[in-house]
């Protein structure tokens, strides 16, 4: 995957004091304040914190899509102040076009991009089967189940091979047996492709889970109250899933992330 340009040591995410604010006097409602953040090109972030936080908020500035007012967002070593084929986003809803097979959503966005017609084909067919979709290349997206809409939504915005992938709760609509089912997905691509991945959850053991790094917020706080290395992150530790929640830090540790969510922000 590409990294754009800049150099290797600015690759990535740097946020340099963002803050956010809506409204004006008695209705100005800051929502973000004073965050800083650098996360490196390779990397696998989990964002932790509940409804309202403003992690979502945060999501959006890095992808453009909301300006800041205060602060800067770099990308790969680049002012970053609107969308970016560098940064593909994944939201909780797949989005997929439904009178379109799951090869021509996966092949939308490199046709708007002016890909030629045979790096579309040779793309579509590579990051299918990267999501092991396959056999699905066929069919609408009502043929198929919750997880293979995640897994082809993922497909899409990795077919345009981004430096950084930002997933907003992509799998908060699944049920439980799914949503493992991507959570192991997502740790082997992201071990095969290395892409930056800066990802949204509510979720302690998910972002236990996944998370190389991560960063707690609180409602109200509008800033990062914890930030640390996961040294239970399955793509690094190896360890089965059984065994990772078997794990004698394990328990410490989430229980150290929920006292974080809910600890009253006057205490921090």
């Amino acid at each position: 995957m590409g990294i754009g340009t800049g150099t290797a040591a600015e690759a990535g995410i740097r946020l340099t004091e963002i803050s956010l604010a809506y409204g004006e006097g008695r209705e100005r409602r800051q929502v973000l304040q004073g965050i800083s953040l650098d996360l490196p090109p390779d990397d696998f972030v989990c964002v932790l914190g509940p409804s309202g936080c403003g992690k979502s908020s945060l999501l959006h500035m890095i992808a453009g899509y909301l300006q800041p007012t205060e602060g800067t967002v770099s990308i790969n070593g680049v002012p970053h102040r609107k969308p970016d084929p560098q940064v593909g986003v994944v939201f909780q809803h797949d989005n997929l076009f439904p009178w379109l097979t799951i090869s021509g959503n996966v092949a939308f966005g490199l046709r708007m991009a002016g890909i030629p017609k045979k790096e579309r084909k040779r793309r579509t067919a590579d990051y299918l089967s990267l999501v092991g979709l396959d056999a699905a290349a066929s069919l609408l997206p009502h043929q198929l189940s919750g997880g293979m809409k995640q897994r082809a939504a993922l497909a899409r915005t990795l077919a345009a091979q981004p430096s950084i992938v930002l997933m907003d709760e992509p799998f908060s609509a699944l049920d439980a047996l799914t949503r493992e089912t991507m959570q192991q997905h997502l740790i082997g691509i992201w071990q095969r492709t290395r892409t930056c991945i800066f990802f949204i959850t509510h979720d302690v053991d998910e972002a236990l889970l996944l998370g190389r790094r991560i960063l707690v917020m609180q409602a109200g706080s509008g800033r990062f109250v914890e930030d640390f290395a996961n040294p239970l992150c399955q793509a690094e530790s190896g360890l089965p899933l059984h065994e990772l929640r078997a794990a004698k830090d394990y328990i410490p540790l989430r229980q150290r992330l929920l006292q974080s969510i809910v600890r009253d922000r006057t205490t921090t």
